[in-house]
């Protein structure tokens, strides 16, 4: 099956920090690829903006190196490479003063859509929107994307929202989370609400637990000096992980509409229940001789006292009628075993078995893979092959849909395609709301404070492991294994 491209309206879309990494490795390769499969009009054009003092030639041959590194070799077609620069200019601007905005401003058109993508460090978001109002870019057509994170607590988050609201009405906001752009998150709505096989089931009666994972095998790398300031809580679960709980715990919209879908998440949010201290691990890697891969986190943030964690588990619990008495186990962390991100829901076992082989019964299990490779897939039981009696066996039902659009997948879209095409078609349903954010920040804020003012520290586990052994007990006690880490 070809998936099938539908066009956007011509726009202009003014990429700012469009010498940056996310911009560089990610965002131009992405709007490439779409170049590429016909979603971009003729007219459709895209201006970087950033402090280098950089000639449009030399912008454009940044952006071909951008593309030679981050696009796919079988997608570098030299005639499509060249006429997508063609689309590319380039304006110098400083942020924090008035420089470069008249010239940006004069090469904007009056009557397309605009879209600002804030690809720049977190503090300047605020800045940024005033000085779009401030020098009259600011249309009814314009739109603004805005990375995470957003703010770093509930206060922060409160004021940075004022600050956006004081120059953009909330539909011209897109607070990006590029988790809910991968093609397995909207499937897994997909699959919930377009089919009647598993709604039914879809609660705590048929439910045992749900099991959330995001692993990376790199530690903290570069980002150490921010990383530190944050933590795998900030960074992760406050927003990534709580979007996936959402996905999987919401009640089913009225319509896939962006309010009704953000109407129905915020819900889950504000159901969440306070985590106590017993339910929540925390760790940092440490390096091992030898130690392959690099250094502990210690020696990565550059901070030999910090209370950081590069991993925290939790059991969570939502505190609604569907839920009740299902746990939600989340856990996320850096050097573990292997790159993986992955939703299992596990569900309970018959209530009488038929079958005197006990020994080798599993349970009913969806799992929904996130990366590397991205499908789901429902492990059930059948009888294994053979004579010899009626012996069980675990096998997968696979419903993966990675090579569904292409011969071998590639050309499933990136979770950034596809994000700011919506943002051209003024599409908010996979962007977070204002209060959506808020409501996460104040779960999240206690939790911190908690720790923080234990003073508990993290503990350490080895680089290429699984986490902390406390980690596996906050399953055992419940009679529960987490899933293995693994590619």
């Amino acid at each position: 099956m070809v998936s099938r491209v539908i066009p956007v309206d011509p726009f202009d879309l003014v990429v700012i920090g469009a010498t940056g990494d996310l911009a560089q490795r990610k965002i131009l390769p992405g709007l490439y690829r779409r170049h590429l499969a016909g979603q971009m009009p003729p007219e459709a054009r895209i201006l970087g903006a950033a402090r280098s003092d950089l000639t449009e030639a030399a912008f454009r041959a940044m952006v071909a190196d951008a593309l030679a590194a981050h696009v796919d070799a079988a997608k570098q077609h030299p005639a499509e490479i060249a006429a997508f620069l063609k689309r590319i200019g380039y304006v110098a601007i400083d942020v924090s003063g008035a420089a470069g905005w008249g010239a940006l401003k004069a090469a904007l058109r009056p009557d397309v859509v605009r879209a600002f993508y804030f690809s720049v460090a977190p503090g300047l978001f605020g800045e940024l929107a005033e000085r779009l109002h401030e020098h009259g870019l600011a249309t009814p057509q314009t739109r603004i994307v805005v990375e995470k994170p957003f703010g770093r607590d509930l206060a922060s988050a409160r004021a940075l929202n004022a600050t956006l609201a004081a120059h953009f009405a909330e539909h011209q906001i897109y607070r990006i989370d590029h988790y809910l752009g991968k093609e397995t998150v909207q499937n897994l709505m997909a699959v919930r609400f377009a089919n009647i096989l598993f709604e039914p089931l879809w609660n705590a009666q048929y439910i045992d637990h749900v099991q959330i994972t995001v692993a990376e095998a790199v530690g903290v790398g570069g980002r150490g000096a921010y990383y530190d300031k944050s933590g795998a809580m900030r960074d992760m679960v406050q927003n990534h992980m709580l979007q996936l709980l959402c996905l999987i715990a919401m009640e089913p919209p009225w319509h896939f509409d962006p309010d009704a879908v953000r109407d129905e998440k915020l819900k889950v949010i504000r159901a969440l229940q306070p985590v106590p201290a017993p339910d929540i691990v925390r760790g940092q890697y440490v390096a091992r001789d030898p130690a392959p891969g690099g250094a502990g986190y210690l020696h990565d943030a550059g901070n030999p006292a910090s209370r950081t964690e590069s991993y925290i588990a939790l059991k969570v619990h939502v505190a609604n009628w569907r839920w009740t008495g299902t746990p939600f186990y989340l856990r996320t962390g850096k050097r573990l075993r292997a790159r993986t991100s992955e939703i299992a829901i596990t569900f309970k076992e018959p209530p009488h078995s038929i079958f005197d082989d006990a020994r080798g019964w599993r349970e009913n299990v969806l799992v929904i893979r996130l990366q590397p490779n991205e499908g789901i897939n429902l492990k059930v039981m059948i009888k294994e092959p053979g004579p010899g009696g009626m012996r069980l066996v675990q096998v997968p039902l696979d419903m993966s849909f990675a090579t569904a659009l292409g011969e071998d997948g590639t050309d499933i879209p990136d979770a950034y395609e596809r994000l700011i095409m919506d943002v051209i078609r003024g599409n908010q349903t996979l962007f977070m709301r204002g209060d959506e954010v808020e409501a996460a920040w104040a779960w999240t804020d206690p939790i911190i404070a908690a720790w923080e003012a234990r003073g508990d520290r993290p503990q350490p586990y080895d680089a290429g492991s699984s986490g902390p052994e406390d980690a596996l007990m906050l399953m055992h006690r419940d009679g529960r294994r987490w899933r293995e880490i693994r590619e």
